[in-house]
């Protein structure tokens, strides 16, 4: 199924110190072909690494990784 980003919104941290394996997780809001939404947390770096943007469609594979159309 493929899904368009609505959002993604990056956590804010402030000035609060974070463990060195700390992944940053971002909140990216789905909606999927028939209108409905879903809301996951992706790493903030593999969004980058795809370059995958508010806009694009996306879709999973059966690990449930994100991939760009």
């Amino acid at each position: 199924m493929k899904y368009i980003v609505k959002k993604i919104m990056e956590p804010d941290y402030g000035c609060e110190e974070r463990p060195d394996d700390y992944v940053a997780m971002d909140k990216v809001i789905l909606r999927d072909e028939s209108g409905s939404e879903i809301d996951m947390e992706i790493p903030d770096a593999e969004l980058y690494e795809k370059n995958i943007n508010e806009g694009d469609w996306v879709y999973f594979d059966v690990s449930n990784v994100i991939f760009k159309e």
